[in-house]
């Protein structure tokens, strides 16, 4: 039930699944085959699949650690967002992408956990979106050296608060890959 008017559409959001973001990322494997899992089953539903790729000065754009894993494989049709800062939607193309495609609804997956991940989630709720988050097709770090909880507990926590987050006329919540239904 988006807020935004004439969005019917359903999205995957696959943000920041590269090779220098997820390496030794808590359960990065299996992570990613979900993900590839998702990709595979929306383009069988004909749900646009939207990749979104970041890049600062630790991750330049066209390196190795900047592309996307190789178990993933973006087709030359499906958007592809550059973006900067940890909301995608932040000094980027993806609100005009999703408008053109008549997206209202978003299915998130990716990486980091705790901070693109989350960004955008509330991002997209707080544009009108509504969003889901894919309980075990997201990932982070370890950041335990500056005080931050093991990656298994950001991710846990991450999926606690979300599946209970509300806003006027928009849905919010978490759904496990073989739950998820593009339909």
């Amino acid at each position: 039930m988006t807020t935004l008017e004439n969005r019917p559409h359903t999205a995957l959001l696959v943000i920041d699944v590269q090779s220098g973001v997820v390496d030794g990322n808590h359960d990065r494997d299996g992570v990613v085959a979900n993900i590839a899992d998702l990709v595979d089953r929306a383009r069988d539903a004909a749900v646009p699949v939207v990749w979104v790729q970041h890049n600062d000065d630790g991750l330049t754009m066209g390196t190795d650690d900047w592309q996307i894993v190789p178990e993933l494989s973006p087709d030359a049709d499906e958007p592809r967002i550059d973006k900067s800062y940890g909301d995608s939607f932040e000094d980027t193309t993806l609100e005009d992408v999703l408008a053109r495609l008549g997206v209202g609804r978003l299915v998130v997956a990716g990486a980091q956990t705790d901070m693109c991940i989350r960004s955008t989630l509330h991002g997209a709720l707080a544009r009108g979106y509504d969003a889901t988050l894919v309980s075990d097709a997201h990932t982070t770090e370890d950041q335990t050296e500056w005080g931050a909880p093991p990656p298994d507990k950001v991710i846990a926590h991450t999926n606690l608060y979300w599946t209970s987050q509300t806003a006027p006329g928009r849905t919010a919540g978490t759904v496990a890959t073989k739950d998820v239904a593009f339909r």
